[in-house]
């Protein structure tokens, strides 16, 4: 399990068979925290600390040291000056991917964009704005990264069934190709967003708000990519959601630790929890197969 001296105590909730933690506060503090990432050797976290104002956002990073403890969080070198939130690292460790109101090449206007940011021997170079496949004049969010490169992400723009729709853009050639919106096995007439894809492309688990099932002000959804290449009817994931907002789903890289951000705590306060995610996959990919979508 990663980050296990990160844990401060276990909590249960609608599900006594899926124990949740919530980090300690190296990462959890009065503030807002969200959205994490953890390298693929596990020996770096980034994530978002949110101000007052829910516009005030940096990434944060700390790391694990040679004696197993982790160093104090401190803002990541390429934030602190704009807006900065969510977090991705490609699953070969080389590049991180996250979202950013920074000024944009070429254009003007206080939209989200995606941008990344690569590992160089010196460190993590000037943020690279990710350019038109993937960015329009409306809010890009929350990118997440296949191991052939594919890019998920949250968007605004005009194309997709709902109010907020999840994309992805295929890598190809060292390029990606214009995005396009998921099929409805994942969108709808509603609200989809934060959207975290497996590497190999063959889960994704997403936050959507204003569905019949929805328990509270947006819920964790999960859905499994048919041989056909197509999404299957997304589930809802009743046992780790709650009445308030849960989101911003995160898998460690060994695949057995579901991290995610939740106002469950109280006072609209956003802290990331974890829990064991393999036992919780099999039963989902189980009610998936055998019904689909409630």
């Amino acid at each position: 399990m990663f980050l296990p001296n990160l844990i401060l105590f276990s909590v249960f909730f609608s599900d006594p068979q899926v124990p949740q933690q919530v980090l300690d506060n190296k990462i959890n503090t009065a503030a807002y925290e969200r959205d994490l990432a953890i390298s693929p050797d596990g020996r770096d976290v980034f994530f978002t600390r949110q101000g007052t104002d829910w516009k005030d956002q940096t990434i944060w990073h700390l790391s694990k040291l040679q004696d197993g403890s982790w160093t104090e969080a401190k803002p990541a070198p390429f934030s602190g000056r704009f807006r900065d939130l969510e977090p991705f690292f490609a699953p070969d460790g080389k590049r991180l991917f996250f979202a950013s109101g920074r000024p944009k090449p070429g254009r003007t206007g206080e939209d989200v964009d995606i941008w990344m940011v690569e590992r160089l021997p010196t460190g993590w170079s000037e943020p690279i704005h990710l350019g038109p496949a993937i960015n329009s004049e409306k809010d890009e969010y929350y990118p997440s990264v296949t191991k052939e490169g594919h890019l998920y992400f949250t968007s605004e723009r005009i194309g997709g069934p709902g109010k907020e729709d999840i994309y992805r853009a295929e890598y190809k050639n060292g390029n990606w190709l214009p995005a396009k919106a998921l099929d409805t096995g994942v969108n709808s007439a509603y609200y989809e967003f934060n959207a975290y894809v497996s590497p190999d492309e063959s889960l994704l688990i997403f936050t959507s708000y204003g569905r019949a099932d929805d328990m509270g002000r947006g819920d964790l959804y999960m859905s499994i990519r048919n041989p056909a290449g197509y999404w299957e009817p997304a589930k809802n994931m009743k046992s780790v959601n709650s009445a308030d907002l849960d989101y911003c789903p995160f898998i460690s890289p060994d695949g057995k630790t579901l991290y995610y951000t939740s106002e469950k705590a109280g006072k609209k306060n956003g802290n990331i929890f974890m829990l064991p995610f393999e036992t919780l996959k099999f039963q989902l990919i189980n009610s998936l197969t055998e019904s689909g979508t409630e």
